[in-house]
């Protein structure tokens, strides 16, 4: 493991010091990772004990190394370490297995290898057949590795939508204006963010085109906050929908079935949007986010097997 500028890690008594050590040497511009940073060599230097079976990947020739943990691990010297990899674990290799052998569901809980985490019991014992001698009794139709697929693919989509979310509610009230007009500026429209004050009146307005002649011109009201939008406050906001415009209200807390009712009764298009509908915006039109949309929500894209 790498990590060397941290010197021997035994002389950390406690995540605090560990965390500390860490920010001044890695500095600390995302936390998340620092934690997760944190979090791994906790689990390299005390989580792991001896006789713990070990398995690491080696990529180019797609075979699972498999071992016994034997007890310490040691901080290496400069002139013995190899390239950045100063913390080690002593590990008796018991043998490889290629990952075409095994079944589908330890290929998916082992997809990653980037990070230290515990294998699950299945995941052994797979192992442990494979090492002794043992083949499948039968190795696992089409069918079955395209429906495990398309279950494992079906996860990561709503984990990934979910974490959008998380990230979309850490927003201030100030910069959900501005992402709200980042979502439009991606399906096409010019934008103007009204300037905080009073008088302000909607606080994004969108048109096809920047004097905001050509229709449809669009007024948005952002609401950035918990629990659910209502009625009263929906009436307000389409009574400054004018003929021949839309409105557009946001709420990431939701809204009553009473504010509902009151938008699909207006006389001019009211679409009313939570945060779910906002994450779905979000990943349809990510790709045609300016500079300004993805500074306030960095997204990256991923590329997953064709079904």
């Amino acid at each position: 493991m790498g990590w060397k500028a941290l010197g021997d890690l035994r002389q950390y008594s406690t995540d605090d010091e560990l965390r500390q050590a860490y920010i001044e040497h890695y500095g600390n511009a995302k936390p998340g990772r620092t934690g997760n940073a944190v979090g791994m060599i906790r689990k390299f230097c005390d989580v792991i004990q001896a006789d713990d079976i070990i398995i690491t990947y080696s990529p180019e020739h797609r075979e699972y190394l498999v071992g016994i943990d034997q007890g310490h691990h040691e901080f290496l010297s400069p002139e013995n370490q190899v390239e950045d990899y100063a913390h080690v674990r002593w590990v008796r290799w018991e043998g490889k297995v290629s990952r075409d052998v095994l079944t589908q569901a330890t290929r998916s809980s082992l997809g990653s290898t980037l990070a230290v985490f515990r294998l699950s019991k299945s995941v052994i014992e797979d192992m442990r057949a494979v090492l002794a001698g043992k083949v499948a009794e039968s190795a696992p139709e089409p069918e079955e590795v395209e429906a495990d697929y398309a279950q494992l693919s079906e996860n990561i989509r709503a984990q990934s939508h979910e974490l959008i979310k998380d990230r979309i509610q850490q927003l201030s009230p100030e910069e959900m204006e501005h992402f709200a007009a980042a979502i439009l500026r991606a399906m096409g429209y010019h934008t103007k963010v009204s300037p905080l004050g009073p008088g302000r009146g909607v606080d994004v307005e969108a048109s096809p085109d920047g004097p905001g002649l050509n229709k449809p011109h669009i007024k948005v009201e952002v609401k950035h906050r918990a629990g659910s939008m209502g009625s009263a406050t929906l009436r307000s906001f389409i009574s400054v929908v004018r003929t021949g415009q839309n409105g557009i209200f946001i709420s990431t807390g939701g809204f009553t079935r009473e504010a509902r009712y009151e938008a699909d009764r207006a006389l001019n298009p009211v679409a009313l949007v939570d945060i779910d509908d906002l994450a779905n915006l979000t990943v349809e039109n990510y790709q045609h986010f300016d500079t300004e949309g993805r500074a306030l929500l960095p997204l990256m894209h991923i590329y997953w097997p064709a079904e």
